[in-house]
C-alpha cells in the first residue's frame, strides 16, 4: 500500500469506519419506519436473512475490488479491466458511485442539519431561549442553509485530516457514543406504558407475511441501502485495508455489526411510537398503514418527548444527538469517495480536493433547500432507489464475469490462505456471479 494514501492502522479502525459508514439515519431512522410499515417482526425476519445472504455477497465483492487495486473506485475497477470496452465500463461503474455518493451527501447533509437543530432546541429550552428554540425547528431558507452547512463543514473537517487521523479516529470516538446512547435510550423507553405492546409486535412475526412480495422487496433494498453498497464507499474502504487482513471475516464482522445496530434502532423506535400512541398519538391509520412515515422521527418522537416533561428535554436531545452521530458516520464515508479519485486521479493535495468537493455538494444542496419541495423527494429517490442498485448490480458482475476466477481467489487467500477449502469459496463466486445480479435487478425493476 502506497504510504502516501494512508490506511487503516487497525482491523479495529476499519470495522469501527465501515460500521459507521453502513450505520446511518437508514438504519436509526429508516430500518424502524420500514418494519413499521411492512408487518413488523415479519419485516426483521426478512431483512436478517436478506442481510446476509445477498446484501453481505455483494459488500465483499467492493471490498475485494478495492483491496485488489489500492486506489479509488474508478482506478481499481480499471486495474482489473482486460481491454478497452471493459476500462470503459469500468469508469462508468466507478465515476457513476461517485456521483452516486455525492448526490446522496447532497441531501444526507440537509437531513443531518435537520436531526442537529432537533438536538439544539431542547437545549434551547433548558436556558429559556424559547425563541431561538421554535425557530431552529421551524422550516426556513435560512434555518436549512445554517444546519446544513453547519454539518457539511464537520464532514469536511474530518476527511481533510485523511483516512488514520480523520476517518478512522473519529469512528472510533463517533461508534461507542452512537451505541452507548443507543442502549441507554432504549433502556429508558423501556420503562414507559405501552413499550411492552411494542416490543411484542417487533419481536413477533406473522409469517404469514414473511414471502410477501412488496415485504421482501423492501428489506432487500434496505439491506442494500444501509450497508452502503452501490456508492463506491466500501471499494474505497476497501483499498485502505491490510493485505494481510482476512477479508471475509471482516467483511462478516461488519455485516454484524450493521444489522445489529438496526435491530437495536427498531428496540428503540417501534416501543417509543406505541408509549406515543398509549399517550394518544395518532400512530396507526385504520387499515394498519404507518401515518407519519419517514416524517416520524420530526413529528411523533417530538410529541412524544414533549409529553415526558422536563426529563423529556433530556431524551429528546440525547436521541437526536445519536441521530446526528448516525448521519455523521456516513457523510464522512460519502465525501470519502470524490475526494480519494480528486486525490489520486487529478494530483490534488488531500486539503484542498476535500475543501473543493464539500462546497460543490453543498451548492447543490443549497439549490435542493431553495426547491425543497420537489428536489429533496427527487434527488433522494434518482440516487437511492435508481443509482445504488444500479452500481451495486454492475459491482457484481464484473466481479463475477469480468475478473478472473483465479485473480479473485488469489486476492482473498491474502490474509486467508484456508479459504479455497471453506465454505464460503464454495458459495460466493456463485452467488455473486448469478444470484445479486438477479436479486439487485429485483429491487430495482420493482422501484421502477
Amino acid at each position: 500500500m502506497a504510504t502516501s494514501r494512508g490506511g487503516f492502522s487497525s482491523r479495529l479502525g476499519f470495522i469501527m469506519a465501515a460500521a459507521g459508514s453502513a450505520v446511518g439515519l437508514g438504519n436509526i431512522w429508516g430500518f424502524p419506519t420500514q418494519t413499521a410499515s411492512n408487518g413488523g417482526a415479519a419485516f426483521v425476519l426478512v431483512y436478517l436473512v436478506l442481510a446476509f445472504c445477498l446484501a453481505y455477497p455483494a459488500f465483499m465483492a467492493e471490498l475485494l475490488i478495492g483491496r485488489y487495486g489500492q486506489a479509488n473506485a474508478v482506478t481499481s475497477l480499471q486495474k482489473m479491466s482486460k481491454n478497452l470496452w471493459q476500462k470503459r465500463f469500468a469508469f462508468f461503474v466507478g465515476f457513476g458511485g461517485i456521483i452516486c455518493a455525492a448526490l446522496i451527501l447532497s441531501f444526507y447533509g440537509i437531513i443531518a442539519g435537520w436531526m442537529m437543530s432537533y438536538a439544539v432546541e431542547p437545549l434551547a429550552k433548558i436556558v429559556g431561549l424559547n425563541d431561538v428554540a421554535s425557530w431552529v425547528i421551524s422550516q426556513g431558507l435560512v434555518r436549512n442553509l445554517f444546519f446544513t452547512a453547519f454539518f457539511m463543514s464537520f464532514t469536511i473537517f474530518i476527511i481533510r485530516r485523511g483516512v488514520e487521523q480523520g476517518i478512522e479516529k473519529w469512528s472510533k470516538r463517533l461508534m461507542p457514543l452512537l451505541i452507548g446512547l443507543l442502549i441507554l435510550l432504549i433502556i429508558y423507553v423501556m420503562t414507559l406504558d405501552g413499550a411492552i405492546e411494542g416490543l411484542k409486535a417487533y419481536l413477533n412475526p406473522d409469517l404469514s407475511r414473511v414471502f410477501q412480495p412488496d415485504l421482501i422487496v423492501s428489506a432487500l433494498g434496505q439491506a442494500f441501502f444501509s450497508l452502503s453498497l452501490g456508492t463506491s464507499v466500501m471499494v474505497i474502504y476497501g483499498s485502505y485495508i491490510s493485505k494481510k487482513e482476512n477479508l471475509v471475516q471482516l467483511g462478516a464482522q461488519v455485516t454484524l455489526i450493521d444489522v445489529s445496530i438496526a435491530f437495536l434502532a427498531g428496540l428503540l423506535i417501534i416501543p417509543a411510537m406505541y408509549v406515543a400512541q398509549s399517550q394518544g398519538v395518532a400512530i396507526f391509520a385504520d387499515d394498519g398503514s404507518l401515518i407519519a412515515g419517514p416524517s416520524m422521527v420530526f413529528t411523533v418522537l417530538p410529541t412524544l418527548f414533549t409529553s415526558m416533561g422536563f426529563i423529556g428535554l433530556f431524551v429528546g436531545f440525547a436521541f437526536f444527538v445519536l441521530m446526528s452521530v448516525a448521519a455523521l458516520t456516513s457523510s464522512i464515508s460519502m465525501l470519502e469517495g470524490p475526494v480519494s479519485y480528486a486525490v489520486e486521479r487529478h494530483d490534488m493535495a488531500r486539503e484542498k480536493a476535500t475543501t473543493l468537493i464539500g462546497i460543490i455538494i453543498f451548492i447543490l444542496s443549497v439549490i435542493i433547500i431553495i426547491n425543497l419541495d420537489f428536489m429533496l423527494d427527487f434527488v433522494a429517490t434518482l440516487a437511492t432507489q435508481y443509482g445504488q442498485p444500479i452500481i451495486a448490480m454492475l459491482c457484481c458482475i464484473f466481479v463475477g464475469w469480468i475478473w478472473n476466477r483465479s485473480d479473485v481467489l488469489a486476492e482473498i487467500k491474502q490474509g486467508n490462505d484456508t479459504v479455497e477449502h471453506s465454505f464460503f469459496w464454495k458459495i460466493w463466486p456463485w452467488y455473486t456471479k448469478f444470484v445479486c445480479p438477479v436479486a439487485i435487478g429485483f429491487v430495482f425493476i420493482h422501484s421502477l
